[in-house]
């Protein structure tokens, strides 16, 4: 089945014909989901698991990996805004919901009503009450304190004053602190001590808490390195997010070793094929040039697709093989080098064969972190920059069984 990118369509889109729907496309392997959040279930039990599907699910399609991420076992769903929690409101998943990146405009009146979790630092706590006001319906609050990372979350000089202030309004029945929470900092990084750090600053919050009369429903504070590497972290639930899409958080560690299964490939096809000279100038800048008679190759993605621009040298497989991109990756396009295959006098021509710039690496094919490396970045960026130009093809799908179809 293939959806549109974008996050709040989620019913399915009659399909194209084979020959435009297979143009390019990235391919979304639901298994892989329901398998990494098991694995990841396993880790963490007897903590329940929240699967972060913000970022239209970090490029892959927040309703259909939220629908997978639940059927195998995840508890809770997370997002950063509330218009990304409404859209799956809007899609029938009525599962516990977390939004917790707001804005003054944010629509809290709506998360309310949709009875949508809301993540507080400090300055959301009177519009929260006042849009459980307005609905006449207690707001469901997790309050976030900041043990380090520097983002949101209140200070824990502020801590006492903000969780005696929401206790206040909980005896007044316009909310219920069903939550606390803070975020990790370095967990990728496991030999680094800020984590115990911050796992010390979330103790002591906890205790403040907890003699305020706090009694919540779930504490959390892993993320996914967090999962994998520090039982110690993992409270009441865990968040996980890159490793729901079966990416590694760690340098050098493998999705494999991890027990993971990356859950997107992009590919497309071949557009052109054809035989250059020595010295020939390959896209703007004219920054590579043959080194001897060779046959180039245009592979139609480019960074409007969301490949980087700057990822010169990224690789793409075609035929088995994996070839780096040579040239400056332009809007709508990239040039691999197949070297002399001769087309012109009968040889090998790849024109019209699939062309993959990532998947889950089997058979020594290309991964996102390759990509990561071309462009100086990491995996989470490569997955989730694809744009919704690029159609999403969901495989292993089980559509739960009153879906109506078009």
């Amino acid at each position: 089945m293939t959806y549109p990118a974008a996050t709040g369509d989620f019913r399915p889109v009659p399909e194209a014909p084979p020959a435009y729907a297979e143009e390019r496309s990235a391919v979304i392997d639901l298994e892989a989901i329901r398998h990494n959040v098991r694995r990841l279930a396993a880790v963490a039990s007897p903590a329940q698991v929240m699967a972060v599907v913000k970022a239209d699910a970090y490029g892959h399609g927040a309703v259909p990996v939220a629908r997978a991420a639940l059927g195998a076992g995840a508890n809770w769903l997370g997002t950063a805004h509330i218009s990304e929690a409404l859209a799956l409101r809007a899609a029938g998943i009525e599962a516990p919901l977390l939004a917790w990146l707001h804005t003054p405009e944010s629509n809290f009146a709506a998360a309310v009503a949709a009875g949508i979790d809301i993540g507080c630092s400090g300055w959301e706590l009177e519009r929260i009450v006042a849009a459980a006001r307005e609905q006449e319906r207690p707001a469901r609050v997790h309050l976030k304190v900041d043990t380090g990372l520097g983002r949101n979350g209140a200070t824990l000089d502020a801590w006492d004053g903000l969780v005696g202030e929401a206790m206040e309004y909980q005896d007044q029945g316009l909310l219920r602190v069903v939550g606390i929470f803070s975020h990790l900092a370095v967990a990728d990084e496991p030999e680094r001590p800020e984590t115990d750090d911050q796992l010390e600053a979330f103790r002591e919050a906890l205790a403040i808490a907890q003699d305020a009369g706090v009694d919540p429903e779930v504490r959390h504070l892993a993320n996914t390195p967090a999962t994998l590497s520090r039982p110690d972290t993992h409270f009441d639930l865990v968040r996980v997010g890159l490793g729901l899409y079966g990416l590694s958080p760690f340098e050098g560690q493998s999705s494999e070793e991890l027990g993971l299964r990356p859950a997107m490939t992009v590919r497309t096809v071949v557009s052109h094929c054809k035989d250059v000279p020595a010295g020939q100038g390959v896209s703007y800048g004219l920054n590579y040039r043959t080194g001897s008679t060779s046959t180039l190759g245009l592979i139609p993605l480019g960074y409007a697709d969301g490949v980087p621009r700057i990822a010169t040298g990224g690789p793409v497989r075609v035929d088995g093989v994996n070839y780096p991109v040579v040239g400056r990756i332009a809007m709508d396009q990239m040039v691999i080098d197949l070297g002399p295959l001769n087309v012109s006098a009968g040889g090998h021509s790849v024109l019209g064969a699939e062309a993959v710039l990532f998947g889950n690496g089997d058979d020594g094919g290309p991964t996102a972190e390759d990509w990561a490396r071309a462009a100086g970045t990491n995996n989470y960026e490569i997955v989730t920059r694809i744009s919704p130009r690029v159609p999403r093809r969901y495989i292993n799908e089980e559509l739960p069984s009153d879906e109506s179809r078009p």
